[in-house]
């Protein structure tokens, strides 16, 4: 198993600035990638961005330029600074690890509520 524990959510106003983390534990062995997903009000969950053991990134189009995943593997945890941000980045984010090569297991934190207010 591997446990994520999230932090770093709140209510910023629109324009504003927040990095969440998020720290891994357990069986954290083969994890090929972690990342940032969403999930807005009345939307489906969404991957923001995310970062491979290898140090690739995939980022959605709609946080380009404005958010950038980082990390540090000596903590086993993973960082999303949001910069310029717009009410519709309002959601609750989740991190996600997926561990496994041929078999791949996701795993999920428990989600942190972004708020950005106009």
């Amino acid at each position: 198993q591997v446990q994520l524990v999230e932090s770093g959510g709140g209510l910023v106003q629109a324009g504003g600035s927040l990095r969440l983390s998020c720290a891994a534990s357990g069986l954290i062995v083969d994890i090929t990638a972690m990342g940032w997903y969403r999930q807005g009000p009345g939307k489906q969950r969404e991957l923001v961005e995310s970062i491979t053991s290898g140090g690739m990134t995939t980022y959605a189009d709609s946080v380009k330029g404005r958010f950038t995943i980082s990390r540090d593997i000596a903590k086993n945890t993973v960082y999303l600074q949001m910069t310029s941000l717009k009410p519709e980045d309002t959601a609750v984010y989740f991190c996600n690890a997926a561990r496994g090569i041929t078999v791949v297991r996701d795993y999920w934190g428990q989600g942190t509520q972004v708020t950005v207010s106009s």
